[in-house]
């Protein structure tokens, strides 16, 4: 029996000059998305300049709410306030808008996708939330684990990269490193300490409960994915010198008893993750490794000295911008195809 391609979409990135934004554009490539045109919208100092992309040269244009309402799919990669404002007027024209912001993630009825764990909450939904990258990418690891051995409760410390800060962040990165090493003076923009041969406990503003709003998004992100709404999940979230793949040390006590070499089966079997976890080799998960990859790396796993029999210790990574964005959000496209 033959089975049809699915029909081409008409494909809109907004704020297609930002580093997720332009991720997109090569995700859809990289993914042989069946796009029919590609419409790349920033803001209007950007607009009329040319870009070269897979998809051919391409003219960013002027955001304009109307213009996009007329795409298939919308990929919204914007400031949560700027999608508050527009994204309930797109998805109400008939488009599908998966935003990236954190604007509707808490929404609950807009649902929140990571496709491989709870594509089944999208439904029929034209308005769609892209979770935190940091929750994305842990996800990936608790979603089979929980439905395998129950989750009790989850501890995270989270590693993550200067591309967590966009463009810029890495741009900073950068360039504050060379004056480090020239014996220049360090000035930090972006980030609130000079991040060269530093780590910054503090990724977004600090709450009452003393977390930072980041770490909180990974409780909440966390709960309303793997619906457990009252699943016990603390992170502490540190910014790190490196340009981009986030790393987490996850700690879960489980409902059931389990292995490591449980754990790793259900992994291995796992999709969007990939076992690297011979430690006497020297393989585990790494930035420079999970940098450009779709998939997720997850090793180090072992059983907890915390939680015994039920408990584990492990090690993830994956690329900020493409799991913990644009591949999810192009994952998410590629439901609507189904």
């Amino acid at each position: 029996m033959s089975t049809s391609s699915p029909s081409p979409r008409r494909v809109a990135i907004v704020g297609a000059t930002g580093a997720v934004g332009r991720e997109m554009v090569d995700v859809l490539h990289r993914r042989s998305f069946p796009v029919a045109e590609l419409g790349l919208f920033a803001s209007e100092r950007s607009a009329g300049r040319t870009v070269e992309t897979p998809f051919g040269e391409k003219t960013l244009v002027a955001f304009d709410v109307e213009k996009v309402k007329g795409y298939d799919i919308v990929l919204l990669a914007v400031s949560g306030d700027f999608a508050k404002e527009h994204a309930p007027a797109i998805a109400a024209g008939g488009a599908l808008v998966i935003d990236n912001s954190s604007a509707f993630r808490y929404d609950d009825n807009v649902p929140l996708i990571v496709p491989e764990i709870n594509a089944h909450a999208m439904g029929d939904a034209k308005l769609v939330a892209n979770p935190n990258c940091t929750t994305a990418i842990a996800v990936v690891a608790l979603g089979p684990l929980h439905k395998a051995f129950g989750l009790r409760r989850v501890i995270v410390s989270t590693y993550q990269a200067t591309s967590g800060a966009g463009a810029e962040g890495m741009a900073e990165l950068e360039e504050q490193t060379r004056n480090q090493l020239d014996g220049k003076p360090v000035v930090n923009s972006v980030f609130r300490h000079p991040i060269p041969f530093n780590l910054i406990p503090q990724i977004d503003a600090f709450q009452e409960n003393g977390y930072t709003k980041e770490e909180m998004k990974v409780t909440w992100e966390t709960r309303k994915i793997l619906e457990i709404p009252d699943l016990p999940v603390s992170c502490t979230a540190v910014r790190i010198p490196t340009y981009r793949a986030h790393s987490e040390a996850i700690t879960v006590e489980t409902l059931s008893p389990v292995t490591p070499d449980a754990a790793r089966a259900v992994l291995a079997d796992a999709p969007g993750v990939v076992v690297k976890d011979v430690p006497a080799d020297g393989v585990y998960p790494m930035p420079l490794n999970a940098t450009g990859q779709f998939d997720v790396e997850v090793g180090r796993i072992r059983t907890s000295l915390i939680f015994g029999d039920h408990g584990l210790d492990l090690f993830v990574c994956g690329d900020q911008l493409l799991k913990g964005a644009a591949l999810n959000a192009v994952q998410i496209a590629e439901l609507s195809l189904n």
